[in-house]
């Protein structure tokens, strides 16, 4: 990959990062402020939950800020921290994806009709 190239994509790459959808960026704020009350009403400093969940206090207050460059598990370790895990098992669950439902059922009968075309003369 030549050199020039590989900015194009890494300024691709980082478009999420630099400038995420709108919704997006809004459900990790409301995430941020949702673990930070948390944490206060359980009277826990930031400190503390950084040496529980074994990270630093920056990776905590980062989350707490919904700052987008957070990793993922840094908020699912919180999630942990604070017994709130649990609905996070029904995030993407596939018997709630009705749009992935529904194209999956029509790819379904495409195979089935397909499947008729099969000649059993021996």
């Amino acid at each position: 990959m030549r050199i020039s190239s590989f900015k194009k994509h890494m300024a691709r790459k980082n478009m999420l990062t630099q400038a995420p959808p709108y919704a997006v960026e809004q459900a990790i704020r409301r995430l941020g402020a949702n673990l930070r009350t948390a944490r206060l009403r359980r009277n826990l400093t930031i400190g503390e939950v950084a040496g529980k969940i074994g990270t630093g206090p920056r990776a905590v207050s980062d989350a707490e800020q919904g700052k987008i460059t957070t990793g993922i598990a840094v908020y699912t370790a919180l999630l942990w921290a604070y017994d709130l895990l649990e609905p996070i098992g029904a995030l993407a669950d596939p018997s709630k994806d009705l749009e992935g439902l529904s194209l999956s059922s029509q790819r379904e009968r495409a195979r089935a009709e397909k499947a008729g075309e099969l000649d059993s003369d021996f």
